[in-house]
């Protein structure tokens, strides 16, 4: 999470520099305080007064201004900053930065810093793939720079290749990645997220309402985290998150034997999916019409494996993390749930209160204990709560 985190963002000469407000906008709607520094050809492109704005702070553009830098300037902004971007990234300023120039604010602030540094190139795929700048590259990843990847597309002189900008999601993304820390690092968590469907011909189904959006938060804060992640999901209809294994499964019998392929090397088993507790128990493998011998008002049902409690009576070194939607007693059912399927915590909310439901990017939930301790949140993002409920497995491990 960016929240009060320190962001330097340095802005150099190239049309990617356009991108470079939305990266602003981003960083401070996660939390971040950011200031920017400007190149002299960055400021052909877009104008200070855009980067103020966007930052909230002034536009640090010039090396030598007593009207705004009454200390010295390049050595304040280098130990204020947790971390130095550079969005877009021209070959020009990796070059400066792989061979010690400083003749300029932003160069000056680089060589001044001890912080986490973030490349972003942009720019032509032959200026990409020169030597010189492969180079200059190599060197700075050697120094411990992160050089991110560029992507293939038509670019602005028409080429098309490498060298396009990460968007600024993207960049935000990596440095998310690089201020977390990897407290979980070595360790393996498979999470179940969505729902399940199960087949009544090949056109109906029965399912849920989960959308996957809780086990996909986690994921994503366990894996940058440091974790190895498996998110194991039923259908969904959003971005699948960047983990180390990805397996989409339909049904709960599928969800089932996917987690006992990697429960025994598990460290944390997370089942933040919603798996259909029952199934038709015939599967017509027609499509049944109205005027069949079928009834559609008498579906016969037969209960789907409890996966929760299965792995909760198999578990030997596991933490379990269960999840409990419920609408009244939530409490009494959760404590219920988490005692008869051997959890080690389970966390419950209440799908009827607003901002709790499925769908939502919020959620309001409690987390229980072994010691049917309770701690309860108020309404908060489900990235947010994926921090929350990683935070307590993590006093898990100590």
């Amino acid at each position: 999470m960016l929240r009060n985190k320190k962001i330097l963002l340095g802005v150099t000469g190239g049309i990617a520099a356009y991108k470079s407000p939305s990266i602003c906008s981003i960083l401070r709607k996660q939390g971040a305080e950011v200031k920017v520094i400007m190149t002299e050809a960055a400021k052909k492109f877009i104008s200070p007064l855009t980067m103020q704005t966007m930052s909230g702070n002034i536009c640090y553009d010039q090396m030598f201004n007593q009207l705004t830098n009454m200390d010295v300037g390049h050595i304040s902004l280098a130990k204020w900053a947790d971390i130095i971007v550079v969005a877009p990234a021209t070959a020009n300023i990796i070059g400066k930065f792989a061979n010690g120039i400083s003749d300029d604010l932003l160069s000056t602030v680089f060589m001044a810093s001890r912080s986490k540094v973030i490349i972003a190139p942009a720019m032509n795929t032959y200026m990409l793939n020169s030597p010189a700048n492969q180079k200059n590259m190599k060197t700075l990843k050697d120094r411990g720079i992160i050089v991110l990847d560029t992507e293939k597309d038509v670019l602005a002189c028409k080429d098309v290749g490498e060298g396009k900008m990460l968007s600024p999601k993207e960049i935000v993304d990596e440095i998310d990645t690089c201020l977390t820390a990897k407290d979980f690092e070595g360790k393996n968590f498979v999470i179940t997220a969505g729902p399940t469907i199960e087949p009544i011909d090949p056109v109906r189904f029965l399912s849920n309402h989960s959308s996957g959006k809780m086990g996909y938060a986690i994921a994503r804060r366990a894996k940058k985290r440091g974790a190895n992640v498996t998110l194991i999901s039923g259908p969904t209809n959003i971005e699948i998150p960047n983990v180390d294994n990805f397996v989409r499964i339909k049904t709960t019998q599928d969800m089932f034997d996917q987690v006992g392929k990697y429960f025994d090397n598990a460290d944390v088993l997370i089942k933040a999916a919603a798996p259909a507790d029952y199934k038709p128990k015939y599967y017509s493998k027609e499509k049944i019409k109205k005027n069949s011998s079928y009834d559609l008002n008498n579906i016969e049902l037969e209960k789907n494996p409890d996966i929760a409690k299965y792995y909760g009576s198999k578990k030997s070194k596991q933490i379990i993390v269960g999840f409990a939607a419920e609408s009244t007693n939530i409490y009494e059912y959760a404590k219920e749930k988490l005692n008869s399927k051997n959890l080690d915590m389970i966390v419950v909310n209440n799908i009827v209160r607003e901002g709790a439901g499925f769908s939502a990017d919020t959620n309001i939930a409690s987390i229980i204990d072994k010691n049917l301790k309770i701690e309860d949140f108020n309404i908060m993002t489900k990235i947010e709560l994926a921090d929350k409920i990683l935070n307590r497995i993590s006093k898990l491990f100590s």
